[in-house]
């Protein structure tokens, strides 16, 4: 946000340097991205001359040869000038000899193309007045001959551009930036005074230019405000005003529309103004938009609206998407004598919805969606009134309208002295901190002695309502903190224990498993490690379960060491279902115990449950897992735990424990030291815990001494900017053939057949077919390989030798056979 110093000072006067000022801001907790001087720059030997006569170049078609009256600087000088508008008559900006411009381009006397010159007439960007290289600056008002640049323009600004954190709305506007520099500078805060506060004018309500308003979505607009103002006369907007809004980057438009932009950037309450006689039927309704409802913003692109999204209306159409932008055909124009002052609240999350699905922002939506102070809002609309009155004439007739109103604001903290020393690590004298309350205006309406008169008193602290941000006593000691000055943070040594070793293996594990897991949408579980025997009897055998079983259990339902996280995740899941929650994805971390040869093995476990979602209701409907989506998931652990599951062979789950036949799979052993199982779990077994739809689930589990503490170290590999080569091959193999083994197969002879001439970058399956047309008890798999060199662009040529050899290295052994 850009804030100039010079309307700074209207509110606090401030005669700090630029750099002080600065500082001041960033150690006030905002980071300053800019600061832009405007204006002329302190020039010597710059002086105001009039240009007495033009005439062309005898050397050079599009030079100029004028003579320029400096006055008392110089008397008439003659000047080669390339400008279009060296006309004579008017005055200019002369760099006489001797002047050093921006850039540290110095001026002399010289020949250009054979003719004296001695100076320079200036253009805007010559002088360090922006970027203009168009003509020369021609200067309004006649100003003296011979007078200095920096008399001759008016005294230049400065302009800050600040980046205003989330949580500070109320820095969103000049007053709110010269409230936190007059504390920090200790001076006094001066608000603009208000002349009109709510008189209207004898003649009567004007029913003719508004008849009604009327607020059909309280919730989204809980306080909205409509001055009538008449005879007002549209016009420019006066030179300070316009100096003022086009420092910070706003173009002036009229007296209206920049007093609404004016008060916005002064108060932080965006406004709005309407032209009465374009709002049909004279009223304003504050509505929600119907589906497919259209509107052109003033930006001139039609918007298409949805029932979610707030307008202003009047009787028969919309008229403002509300808080972002207002209609093209109702806004003020030359013509208008009439208009109605809008003055809002509106719901944040509203504007926040409705800016990202229309993709539009402003500066009105900026500001509302982080907040604007409701209490502010009624004074910010008379500001308005004034400054209109003051620039356009007009009076304020009846009716004015107010729907909703201030919701009752108090807010107090109570926080010790003793506190924030304790906080901020070492003592500030009490007054001090008090002094900090007093110059935020968060007002001390009580100070009472502690237990300990020792340790400082206790103050209750007032919170004003546009500082919605502080709700805690840690809140107030950062504003101490923050007044008082971070860099006076008394320098010590800072001790603390080193810790020698690295974290141990599981908890690693854990970790990087539920980043991963919570990073795909699932929601962490934590269970305990003992279920109810009925529920160990259907995921392992009876003699697992008697291995399994507590010699003394304090509770029937916690008898056994789980040898599965499933069993508790579905708990977890039928909670949820029974309480209306349609969460879908959970997952787990833990110790889980597997029974292997007589030992009740302790292995860490990770494991996650997809279930359909019974009674979600989305605008879009996603595919549904299945168990390709589980397998993914589980290989994408077993890598954390240090196993390739691409590389293992897989081997479907057989028994009645947990899984549906057909439709899951194993792999690994405990003998290897671990073991995983995913898929569909058994349809009766879901069905029997009182769960609805279809669940999924996966488990990887391992010995602890296979994990790794040490993380595998990623090491840049190179990758080649020439193009790749695609070739598709059928094989028909055996039906109970995996699909995984043959492509391990043909890897492994394609990588054989191009050795070091080129690269088999992938060999992946996309196609498998079985029917018409094929041997019974045989399946089509269609795969393409890809190859590709580091050093060339592969030929034709030598892409069919090497898949040529693929294909006859490939049927060698009889087992597979290429597909006619």
């Amino acid at each position: 946000m850009k804030i100039s110093l010079n309307w700074l000072k209207d509110y606090v006067q401030l005669d700090a340097s630029v750099d002080e000022i600065t500082r001041a801001i960033t150690f006030l907790g905002f980071e300053v991205e800019g600061v832009q001087p405007t204006g002329a720059p302190k020039l010597e030997h710059v002086v105001v001359g009039e240009i007495l006569t033009r005439a062309r170049h005898p050397n050079a078609d599009k030079l100029s040869v004028c003579t320029v009256d400096v006055g008392p600087a110089g008397g008439v000088k003659t000047i080669v000038c390339g400008a279009h508008n060296c006309d004579a008559g008017n005055r200019v900006l002369v760099a006489l000899p001797g002047a050093v411009l921006p850039g540290n381009f110095q001026i002399k006397e010289s020949k250009i193309r054979g003719q004296a010159s001695a100076g320079m007439m200036c253009s805007p960007d010559e002088i360090g007045m922006g970027s203009d290289h168009s003509g020369l600056l021609i200067l309004d008002g006649k100003p003296a001959l011979g007078t200095s640049i920096n008399e001759a323009l008016p005294p230049g600004d400065t302009v800050f551009d600040i980046e205003i954190t989330p949580n500070r709305p109320d820095a969103l506007s000049h007053l709110g930036i010269a409230r936190e520099l007059a504390a920090w500078f200790k001076l006094r805060l001066m608000y603009p005074q208000e002349k009109f506060h709510g008189a209207l004018a004898d003649e009567g309500p004007r029913p003719d230019l508004l008849a009604g308003v009327r607020v059909d979505a309280p919730e989204d607009c809980p306080l909205y405000t409509a001055h009538v103002i008449t005879g007002i006369k549209i016009g420019p907007s006066p030179g300070w005003m316009q100096e003022r809004l086009k420092a910070v980057g706003l173009r002036p438009i009229n007296n209206v529309v920049d007093v609404g932009n004016y008060v916005m950037l002064e108060t932080g309450q965006p406004l709005h103004a309407f032209d009465a006689r374009k709002l049909g039927g004279n009223q304003i309704v504050v509505r929600r938009a119907t589906d497919g409802e259209k509107i052109v913003t003033l930006d001139g692109k039609e918007r298409t609206l949805s029932s979610r999204m707030l307008v202003i209306a009047d009787a028969s159409r919309p008229v403002v998407i509300a808080g972002i932008m207002g209609g093209e055909n109702s806004g003020v124009s030359d013509d208008t004598t009439d208009l109605v002052l809008e003055c809002a609240i509106f719901k944040r999350q509203s504007i926040r919805w409705t800016s990202r699905k229309v993709g539009l922002t402003s500066d009105s939506s900026y500001r509302y969606e982080r907040g604007v102070d409701p209490h502010g809002a009624l004074e910010a609309a008379y500001r308005a009134i004034d400054l209109i009155i003051e620039t356009a004439g007009g009076r304020v007739v009846g009716p004015a309208y107010r729907i909703g109103g201030d919701i009752p604001w108090q807010r107090e903290i109570v926080v010790t002295h003793d506190y924030i020393t304790e906080k901020i690590g070492f003592d500030i004298p009490a007054e001090e901190m008090r002094a900090a309350f007093e110059a935020l205006e968060l007002t001390v309406t009580r100070e009472e002695e502690t237990e300990h008169p020792a340790r400082g008193p206790a103050w209750t602290v007032s919170i004003p309502s546009w500082r919605d941000d502080l709700d805690r006593p840690i809140d107030l000691v950062e504003e101490v903190l923050r007044l008082y000055g971070t860099e006076k943070i008394p320098v010590t040594a800072v001790t603390s224990p080193g810790l020698l070793v690295d974290d141990d293996p599981i908890v690693l594990f854990n970790r990087r498993v539920t980043d991963y897991l919570v990073g795909h949408d699932f929601h962490e579980c934590v269970n305990y490690t003992l279920r109810p025997a009925k529920e160990i009897a259907t995921w392992v055998s009876q003699t697992a379960a008697q291995e399994l079983a507590l010699a003394n259990p304090f509770v029937e339902d916690q008898s056994h060491l789980r040898p599965t996280l499933i069993t508790g995740l579905m708990e977890s899941l039928r909670l949820n279902q029974s309480r209306g929650v349609t969460v879908s994805r959970l997952c787990e971390t833990g110790r889980i115990f597997i029974e292997h040869n007589g030992q009740n093995l302790e292995c860490a476990a990770a494991g996650f449950i997809i279930a359909e979602p019974v009674g979600a209701r989305n605008w879009l409907r996603r595919e549904p897992a299945d168990f390709y989506a589980v397998k993914h998931h589980v290989g994408a652990i077993a890598a954390i735990g240090g196993v390739d599951l691409n590389w293992q062979p897989l081997t479907p789950v057989i028994g009645p424990y947990g899984w549906q036949e057909g439709h899951s799979a194993c792999a690994g052993d405990m003998a290897d030291g671990w073991v995983a199982r995913f898929g569909l779990l058994n349809l009766a077994m879901v069905k029997s815990l009182g769960i609805e739809g279809k669940v999924y689930a996966g488990i990887f589990a391992l010995r602890p001494e296979k994990l790794s503490a040490a993380e595998t170290r990623r090491r840049y590999s190179d990758f080649s900017l020439f193009p790749a080569a695609w070739r598709d091959l059928a094989l028909v193999v055996d039906t109970a053939m995996p699909a995984a083994d043959v492509e391990k197969t043909l890897a492994k002879v394609a990588r054989a057949a191009t050795g070091n001439a080129f690269s088999v970058e992938a060999v992946s399956v996309f196609d498998v077919y079985q029917g018409k047309g094929l041997p019974d008890g045989k399946k089509s798999l269609a795969f393409n390989l890809v190859f590709r060199s580091s050093e060339r662009t592969l030929t034709d040529d030598e892409v069919n030798a090497a898949f040529t050899k693929i294909q006859r290295d490939i049927t060698a052994d009889g087992k597979i056979a290429i597909r006619a």
